[in-house]
């Protein structure tokens, strides 16, 4: 029996991805409840300099950079400090399977995301999923070695943690439909003719969330609510027919989840990730946080519609990768990351973007049940194919 007077044991949590905007966020979080939760170890790709800033703030195990090149500058800074430091993609697929680690933060941007998860599975790890792209990627391999291993995944995008908390009690009960909800980006009321033109600066502009560039770009276009689609599909272990994306402009209600019986619970609370990342690090508990309170009187109107996928062809083009499935999704996302980065460099129009992804999706072999190898292959050609898509388009 323990006593009362004994030390909880703190949570080790290691979060991959800790410079962008959710690792930021669960570092808060961590902060927050220094008594439950303590950093094992802490991962980057190219920012250092936060990254140096983080471990020396919260003493890890372990820190790592993605960026080979930077592993000098990240060495020298803590050399003062008891702190292992690695670079490369397979050191940060290693130190996930440390023995301490009792959860995985997955908040890698992009594919970059699929090894690491992987290795943080079969290592018996909780993994608090930020990297939707893992399971667009290779949803059914995930969910079988998660499976095989006995491994929870618990989502950390608003979205997917709200279906996950109103599912909390229902036990088997059958979900006839989940409803994820979309803001509808800046430009939800802008006609084709006005998306033709918009600028980069006009999408990094979201008007109820702080994400990265990616994540924002992706908001913007509604591919981010694609791969949301996809993610629920594993996630919760419906059909494709059962997920219904509504605009939500007010991002209150977070998602919901309709039950046979016609029966819908709801989600709701103020944009703000750290509940989503808190939720998934306490889980089962709630735990006590300072974050804002809904007040109903000053969000007294909730409004819905249904998306326009003629404006907005990226979320019908998620719907057509998991219809296909196979590494069609492997495909669309690795076309998107690519179309994005043109995008953002301003080589590519806003429209454009889904030139490239649907004209990829043509193009690129697909493979009917796919090994982790073929999502290898399938990411690589699709990536060559989508930039061949680009220079195409200048021509």
């Amino acid at each position: 029996m323990t006593s009362s007077n004994e030390p909880i044991k703190k949570k080790q949590i290691a979060i991959l991805g800790s410079t962008g905007s959710i690792g930021t966020q669960a570092l808060q979080v961590i902060d927050e409840h220094a008594d439950l939760y303590e950093v094992y170890a802490l991962t980057a790709n190219n920012r250092v300099e936060l990254l140096i800033e983080q471990a020396r703030r919260f003493r890890p195990e372990v820190v790592a950079i993605a960026n080979e090149t930077k592993y000098t500058t990240l060495k020298e800074a803590l050399a003062d400090l008891p702190i292992k430091v690695y670079a490369g993609s397979d050191a940060i697929a290693q130190l996930v399977e440390a023995e301490p680690i009792d959860i995985v933060l997955t908040a890698m941007v992009g594919y970059a995301g699929l090894r690491p998860t992987i290795s943080a599975i079969r290592a018996g790890k909780a993994i608090a999923l930020a990297n939707k792209e893992t399971l667009v990627v290779a949803g059914e391999l995930i969910n079988s070695l998660a499976q095989q291993y006995r491994t929870p995944i618990l989502p950390v995008d608003s979205e997917h943690s709200a279906i996950f908390q109103c599912l909390a009690g229902e036990l088997d009960n059958p979900i006839e439909k989940v409803i994820l909800t979309a803001s509808g980006g800046p430009f939800r009321t802008y006609s084709l003719e006005q998306l033709r033109s918009v600028t980069k600066e006009q999408a990094l502009k979201h008007p109820n969330w702080e994400m990265g560039a990616k994540i924002t770009i992706d908001s913007a276009s509604m591919m981010n609510k694609g791969f949301e689609v996809m993610e629920a599909r594993w996630l919760f272990g419906v059909a494709p027919e059962q997920i219904e994306v509504l605009v939500h402009p007010q991002s209150i209600v977070h998602s919901m989840v309709q039950f046979e019986d016609g029966s819908v619970k709801a989600q709701l609370g103020l944009p703000d990730m750290r509940l989503p990342i808190q939720y998934a690090f306490s889980y089962p508990a709630r735990v006590r946080s300072s974050f804002e309170r809904l007040d109903f009187g000053k969000h007294n109107s909730l409004t819905f519609e249904q998306p326009d996928t003629t404006r907005f062809r990226n979320l019908a083009l998620a719907y057509e990768a998991m219809h296909q499935g196979g590494n069609m999704p492997c495909i669309v996302n690795a076309a998107n990351e690519v179309a994005v980065a043109s995008f953002l460099r301003e080589d590519i129009s806003f429209l454009g973007m889904s030139d490239v992804i649907e004209r990829t999706m043509e193009r690129a072999s697909y493979v009917g049940l796919p090994t982790y190898d073929d999502y290898v292959a399938t990411d690589a050609e699709a990536r060559r194919i989508a930039a061949e898509s680009i220079i195409a388009i200048h021509k």
